[in-house]
This record gives structure tokens, C-alpha cells and sequence, in this order.
């Protein structure tokens, strides 16, 4: 057996000899990474592969095969289970992605506290030490009697080590820390990952072991590692990268087992991460008791949810040679589109005036349901004219000025009213069955907007 130095892209897995700046396969830059392989000698005897099951190989029809009944384990935290289509089954592979200190050891934790009450649970860590788990359990209030704690970051330790405990559920923290005895490159490298990573999904596979693989993100937003790791799983989960946000919100961008249109949402409390029920109180960050001028409320999604949003908006006097356009929580390129279209449908100039918008709260979304309330708030601060802290603004503005429909009207009209609003704006071909109990404000034009806003 013999080691060769190789050069591999972290984005598609190509391999060369040398370093280059410049993938020729996918074109991306600078993610050529070196790695250490092994070679096998022709004489020397190769290790067989094992198989997720006794029957992997053979070949069958699928009308004979028996489909297993799957129950779902549920952990008893409501966003989780909501997220994971109402739990998790025996074999699901997770990869759960998120910033460093977002609160993913946190959840596992939590988790692993639930699940050990019924099942034996085995938490696997190569970043803390057992006095440091030990420690974050207690603050938890996890009953920690049933939860095995093994600090090892060999993977052949671990294996053996679920080999002889049997868990039904494990937790690995993290895959960026493991690295197998049998590759020479360091713990984190792409080769490491996708070795230690398809070890241990084999093993949990073969004895229906419900595993948490937590894996840290770049600064981009992307998982550390290769791509390949997310092919692997059956569920990739990512926390929202802003971790200094109220809300907390954990997405699955895939789910062999589910639905991935839902979100979870949490919040951080002293105890750990909390459900949040009533997700609308916490996007609110200012009192609603009297107008302001710059402000408008909107509804945008989170997964299948309508959450309140509040759009701030100042335009002032500009000093600069260039007027400032700065933007926070929405898309900057959006927000020029709209601004342009404000100038030419109602006919007011930002050629001499900074432009501010944000949604308050640290809140991110792209949802064009709220090109409505950026306009209304816009136009708010630039003719210095309240906004009634009652109404609220529902819909697509066009380059042209028109309003366009949005999907799930009326789930964020119910929404509205359960929030208190009295009147709410959309556009005009809202029909008159998804309406109750609010007074609408069909609109059909910027202008007609302008109108209200006087």
C-alpha cells in the first residue's frame, strides 16, 4: 500500500495531480484543496465493501418486496417534529448545518434528553469534554441518566463503540472533528469527511440507528466539505446563519422521509431552544399602539406559515455627490426595481434623497408580498405622512406599477385579522370568498396606493 498526493475540488470532487486556480470541471475558483489517497497494490488484497443489509445485492421485483411499516419517533418538541413531517424513523440519516454558536449542539441535546427516555442513547463528541456536555445538560434540565457520552474524535473507536452499546440513537459532533486512522490527511479534510461520513452511515444503516451527523457551514452559508455529503443523508437540516436573531429557524432542504415546504421556528432561552407557537409576537419588534411615519406592517411565509413583518423606511436629504441606497433584511436589487418604479408611476424624484429601508428585528425574506409595504413605507417618510398602525400591505408590486397576487392570500389574511389588524391591502383580484371579518383594500396600481398615503 502507498500514499499519493492529489488535488481535489471541494465543490465537485474533481481530481488532479496539481493545483490549479480554476476547476476546469465546474469552473469554480480556488477550490482546489490537496488530499492524501491510498493505492492499492496489484498483488495486495482488497477489503470487501459491507452491505446496508443481508439482502443488498439480490435482486428482486418490487411487487415481492416488503415494504416495512415505518412509526414515526417523536421527540416531543412541537417545531421539531413539525419540521420532520411529524418525526423520525428507525435508519433516517440527519445532516444538521448551522453557523458556530447557533444552537446546534443545543438542540441535539435537547433531543437526545427527549429520546433517551424510551430508547438508549449514545452522544458522540469530538469538540467537548464530558465535564463541558455535562455541564450545558444540566443548564438544559436534561435527564441525563440514559444518555452515553463518548469524547473520541478515532472513528474506528466510535464504531467499535456503537458496535458494542447498540444505541438506537446517535449523535456526532461534529463530522468536521473525525477522522478515520486508515487516511493520512488531517481531521476536516475533504477526504476525511467522505470516508468517516460513509463508515459510519453504513454501520447505522445495517442496525436501524437514528443518526445526527451536526456539520459546521462556510462563510458563504454552504456545509464545510464536500457536496457529496448531502447526497448521502436522507435529511439535511440548516439553522438560519443569522444567529443573533430573535427568531431561530431551522430549514429542511431535503427530507427522503417528509415534506420540505415547513420550517421549525425556536427561540434561545436561558433552558435551550423553545418552540415558538405563536410566531407572530416575536416579529413584532415595536409597539403597534400609535402611527408612525416610515413604517408599514406586511405578511411574508416562513415555510407554510404568514409572519408579521415591519418595514421601516427614511428618506432624507442626501449630502453625498451619490445619493445612498442601503438595505437590510431585503434584497438590494428588489428594492432599486421598486424605487425606480415609485419614481415613474408617481411621478416623485429620489435623485437628491438616501434611501433607508429594513425589516426590523433582524428578520431576512425574500417574499415579494412585501413589495407593498415597502412601497407604502417609502412613500410614508418621503411626504411625511403617517401610516395607520391598524392597516396592512399584502402584494407584488411590478416594474410597471401593477399589483400582482400572491400564493396563500388567505392564510395571511386570517393571519391579519387574528393579529388585529383592521384593513388590510392587496390586490384587486383577491376574491370576495377568502375574506371575513377585515375590511379590504383592493388595489390595482401604485397610484391608487399614493392615493391612500396622502
Amino acid at each position: 500500500m502507498k500514499f499519493r498526493t492529489i488535488y481535489k475540488c471541494s465543490e465537485c470532487g474533481y481530481q488532479s495531480v496539481k493545483w490549479m486556480g480554476q476547476c476546469p470541471e465546474c469552473s469554480a475558483w480556488n477550490s482546489m484543496q490537496e488530499d492524501v489517497i491510498k493505492e492499492e497494490s496489484k498483488t495486495g488484497n482488497k477489503k470487501t465493501v459491507r452491505s446496508f443489509t443481508e439482502l443488498s445485492g439480490k435482486v428482486s421485483t418490487l411487487k415481492t418486496a416488503n415494504a416495512e411499516k415505518t412509526e414515526k419517533i417523536k421527540t416531543n418538541i412541537e417545531e421539531f417534529d413539525r419540521l420532520l413531517s411529524g418525526g423520525l424513523i428507525a435508519g433516517q440519516i440527519t445532516l444538521l448545518a448551522g453557523a458556530p454558536g447557533i444552537g446546534k449542539s443545543t438542540l441535539m441535546m435537547q433531543v437526545a434528553g427527549q429520546i433517551s427516555k424510551k430508547d438508549k442513547t449514545l452522544y458522540v463528541s469530538g469538540e467537548e469534554s464530558i465535564s463541558q456536555i455535562s455541564t450545558r445538560a444540566k443548564r438544559l434540565q436534561v435527564d441525563s441518566k440514559n444518555i452515553l457520552i463518548l469524547p473520541e474524535i478515532n472513528l474506528e473507536k466510535v464504531v467499535e463503540q456503537i458496535k458494542n452499546i447498540k444505541p438506537k440513537f446517535v449523535v456526532l459532533d461534529s463530522i468536521q472533528t473525525i477522522y478515520h486512522p486508515e487516511f493520512n490527511s488531517s481531521a476536516g479534510s475533504i477526504l476525511q469527511i467522505k470516508e468517516s461520513a460513509s463508515e459510519i452511515i453504513r454501520l447505522c444503516k445495517s442496525e436501524n440507528i437514528i443518526l445526527f451527523i451536526l456539520g459546521h457551514i462556510t462563510k458563504e452559508g454552504a456545509l464545510a466539505g464536500p457536496k457529496i455529503l448531502e447526497h448521502m443523508v436522507d435529511t439535511v437540516l440548516y439553522f438560519d446563519t443569522e444567529k443573533d436573531s430573535i427568531l431561530k429557524v431551522l430549514r429542511a432542504y431535503k427530507n427522503r422521509f417528509g415534506a420540505t415546504d415547513e420550517v421549525g421556528l425556536f427561540k434561545m432561552e436561558e433552558k435551550g431552544l423553545e418552540s415558538v407557537k405563536d410566531a407572530g409576537l416575536y416579529s413584532l419588534q415595536t409597539s403597534r399602539k400609535k402611527p408612525i411615519v416610515g413604517r408599514a406592517f406586511s405578511l411574508f411565509l416562513e415555510g407554510t406559515r404568514p409572519l408579521v413583518a415591519e418595514v421601516q423606511a427614511l428618506v432624507s436629504q442626501t449630502v453625498y455627490p451619490f445619493p445612498k441606497r442601503v438595505v437590510s433584511g431585503l434584497d438590494l436589487n428588489r428594492c432599486q426595481i421598486l424605487l425606480a418604479s415609485m419614481e415613474k408611476n408617481l411621478g416623485i424624484s429620489f435623485a437628491d434623497k438616501d434611501v433607508f429601508i429594513s425589516i426590523a428585528g433582524g428578520i431576512k425574506s425574500k417574499d415579494t408580498a412585501l413589495d407593498l409595504a415597502i412601497c407604502a413605507s417609502v412613500v410614508s417618510s418621503y411626504r411625511e405622512r403617517e401610516i395607520s398602525h391598524k392597516d396592512i400591505f399584502v402584494a407584488e408590486v411590478g416594474i410597471l406599477g401593477q399589483m400582482a397576487g400572491i400564493k396563500m392570500m388567505a392564510e395571511r389574511i386570517k393571519e391579519a385579522k387574528r393579529m388585529g389588524f383592521e384593513r388590510i391591502f392587496c390586490p384587486g383580484n383577491i376574491t370576495s370568498s377568502n375574506i371575513s371579518g377585515i375590511s379590504v383594500e383592493k388595489l390595482e396600481s401604485l397610484y391608487q396606493l399614493s392615493s391612500k398615503i396622502k
